[in-house]
């Protein structure tokens, strides 16, 4: 223990040289993870309300889809849409193979987090736009979704992290992201520790940034309530 020193731990000097280098990837982490976020949205969306039809032909589908990308690991489709497609003549560039893979992925936590916003909606509600004539979509766009978004925002939170640190599971496909430009330093100054130290900091940093945008977004949204 008498040896031990700090740098060994977290070298300094070396964290400082390499943050330039580690935070262009950090764009590329920051890009993947706002573009997967909101096609994860969108696409929930649609889900969900196919989930929650009357039509078994939309509703089996949507189930099926959400029960197996919720049991299949974020790495299997990764490796099944850039290794995978190539025998069937279907080639994606790392960064694409990237974004769909945790769009899909995530779309159906997405979905089951807008049903469960919709359903907690009360039943009043609909039966109060009924009375006004409004249409389905109307209802839907100008009473159950403001509400249902205010319920939904921390869960959303919740996952928009999940797939910021999702991301470095892009690097097994090439994606020069932020950890995998982490691994390129390890290799040439072997200094892993201090490395992925670094790296974790950024991951909290950006987390932490979610943290503070939901907090402001959910005062903003009970403001009314």
């Amino acid at each position: 223990m008498s040896d031990f020193k700090w740098e060994y731990l977290f070298n300094i000097e070396i964290a400082l040289d390499s943050l330039p280098f580690i935070l262009e990837g950090a764009w590329i982490t920051i890009l993947i993870a706002i573009v997967s976020m909101i096609i994860s949205l969108i696409l929930g969306l649609f889900i969900a309300l196919a989930r929650m039809s009357k039509f078994k032909f939309s509703s089996i589908p949507a189930r099926l889809f959400i029960s197996f990308m919720r049991g299949t690991p974020l790495l299997v489709i990764l490796f099944i849409l850039y290794f995978g497609l190539p025998m069937i003549g279907i080639e994606l560039e790392p960064l694409t193979a990237a974004i769909v893979g945790m769009s899909v992925h995530f779309s159906a936590y997405t979905a089951e987090i807008i049903r469960s916003a919709i359903s907690s909606v009360s039943k009043g509600q609909w039966e109060a736009a009924e009375t006004l004539r409004m249409s389905y979509w109307q209802t839907m766009r100008r009473i159950i979704l403001p509400q249902a978004t205010r319920i939904a925002l921390p869960p959303l939170s919740s996952v928009f992290m999940d797939i910021i640190k999702g991301t470095s599971l892009a690097m097994v496909i090439t994606v020069s992201e932020m950890f995998y430009r982490a691994k390129v330093v390890v290799g040439q100054t072997y200094e892993s520790l201090t490395l992925y130290i670094l790296v974790a900091l950024i991951y909290w940093g950006l987390c932490t940034v979610v943290t503070l945008l939901q907090d402001y977004l959910e005062k903003k949204a009970n403001r009314y309530v």
